[in-house]
């Protein structure tokens, strides 16, 4: 490791395109965020209630430009005011990754400047330095997104020790999936969780994977569970009330998380936890994990929801923090969309 590539107050443009949303931010110095532009491809993907590779890759292609132009005219900055480019390099869709990482690596190239391909994944749990900068290791972090759920203890930043993962469905995923069975719409998370909002979340019982077992997730015997109670009650002529059903799947998922969140503090001998990704903006997900830190002493943080979703500030942040400690991306580093996390030595 060699000193710093970047200035403590630099302009770090970030770039995220890992899915299905076209994100960039200036953040500067790693904590102060100047401008946070997320466009949107739901509406592209909704009819296949799902995403499409393909079509999210050329959605990327034709709004990049314009969203890295309005990012920089909400941050009051020029293009070539900017210290340092930052970019998602992984893990995510190829088609989608290459086009941020491209135009990030050009970009940089062109302004003479560092460059960061950041782990997408280290993005969310960074995002903590934007949200409460006074937050430092060691703590636990919580990642759960539409293709992500695991458990890190963090006992150095940039260093991360795998504590448990899903061994299927990540929680956004299998909320996906539920509210494209009930007819919901995509994405499912949001859809779910102002449904359930009007239910009974005791209504149905549904199960909780892997409770009590280790630090593993498993999601797909509960959404099953969904598939056969539905599949039950209209076969027996009996009224479907969706709102009571996502209300319990919504719970069923949740205790599952919390509890596996509260047992990592605990097994780690840990007074704080973060959370970030997508599921993080889930309202009922915010306010069992603060119930339950309160009642153990805990310290919990998490981001602004517009911080949980997928956004460029985070890779910004997650940027600035490699490029300080002299970890320039080479030009010829490819998009990798199985890349691996930074991980402590066992």
């Amino acid at each position: 490791m060699t000193g710093s590539a970047v200035a403590e107050d630099a302009l770090i443009l970030g770039i995220e395109t890992s899915c299905d949303e076209t994100a960039v931010a200036v953040v500067r110095g790693g904590r102060r965020v100047l401008s946070n532009v997320i466009d949107s491809q739901a509406r592209l993907h909704e009819r296949f209630g799902g995403v499409v590779p393909e079509i999210a890759a050329r959605a990327h292609d034709a709004r990049l430009p314009q969203v890295i132009d309005q990012a920089l005219r909400e941050a009051g900055v020029k293009m070539a005011e900017v210290s340092a480019v930052a970019a998602t390099r992984g893990p995510g869709l190829i088609g989608a990754l290459i086009v941020g990482f491209s135009a990030g690596k050009a970009m940089a190239s062109a302004l003479g400047v560092p460059f960061s391909g950041v782990h997408h994944l280290e993005g969310h749990v960074l995002a903590v330095r934007l949200e409460d900068p006074a937050t430092e290791p060691p703590y636990v972090a919580l990642v759960v997104s539409g293709g992500h759920t695991a458990l890190y203890s963090v006992q150095e930043e940039g260093v991360y020790q795998t504590l448990g993962s899903t061994l299927d469905d990540a929680a956004g995923e299998a909320f996906d999936k539920v509210a494209r069975f009930l007819d919901l719409g995509y994405p499912g998370g949001p859809a779910i969780d102002r449904l359930a909002k009007r239910g009974d979340p005791q209504a149905v019982a549904f199960p909780r994977g892997l409770t009590g077992k280790g630090l593993d997730f498993s999601f797909s015997g509960v959404k099953t569970a969904v598939v056969r109670h539905v599949h039950r009650a209209q076969a027996a002529g009996e009224k479907v009330v969706k709102a009571d059903i996502a209300a319990s799947f919504q719970e069923a998922v949740v205790d599952v998380q919390v509890e596996k969140a509260m047992r990592a503090l605990e097994m780690q001998g840990a007074s704080t936890l973060v959370v970030g990704g997508g599921v993080a903006a889930n309202t009922r997900l915010r306010a069992r994990l603060a119930e339950e830190a309160s009642r153990r002493g805990a310290r919990l943080v998490i981001p602004d929801r517009k911080l949980c979703v997928d956004n460029g500030a985070m890779i910004a942040a997650a940027g600035f923090f490699r490029l300080s400690r002299g970890e320039v991306t080479p030009a010829e580093a490819p998009a990798d969309p199985s890349l691996k996390l930074p991980s402590a030595v066992a």
